[in-house]
C-alpha cells in the first residue's frame, strides 16, 4: 500500500517540526562561530555534521552542557568522528 497525499504532507511537516527544533537546541547550545562551522561540515560533509548534531543534542538532553559549546570544542567532535586517513607508502623495486 503506498501513502496518499495527506500522509505525505503529514509526514513531511512533521519532518520539517523535526528539523527546525533541531535548530533551535542547536541555537540555544552552540556559540555563532561553532553554529558557522558546522554548517560548513554540513555543506561538505552533510553525514558527519548530523552525527555532530545528534552529539550534541544528546549531551544537552542529558544535561552534559553547562555552557554553549565553543568552536574548538566543535573542531573535538568532528576529529572524534573523522575516519583516521590512510597512509600510503609507495616502495620503489
Amino acid at each position: 500500500m503506498s501513502e496518499g497525499p495527506a500522509q505525505r504532507a503529514a509526514s513531511a511537516d512533521a519532518e520539517k517540526e523535526k528539523q527546525l527544533a533541531r535548530e533551535r537546541v542547536l541555537r540555544v547550545i552552540l556559540t555563532s562561530d561553532a553554529r558557522q562551522r558546522l554548517t560548513n561540515i554540513k555543506m561538505v560533509k552533510p553525514e558527519t555534521a548530523a552525527i555532530i548534531e545528534d552529539n550534541i543534542i544528546r549531551l544537552a538532553s542529558e544535561g552534559k552542557i553547562k555552557r554553549a559549546i565553543t568552536d574548538e570544542e566543535v573542531k573535538q567532535f568532528l576529529a572524534s568522528v573523522q575516519q583516521p586517513k590512510k597512509e600510503f607508502k609507495i616502495r620503489w623495486a
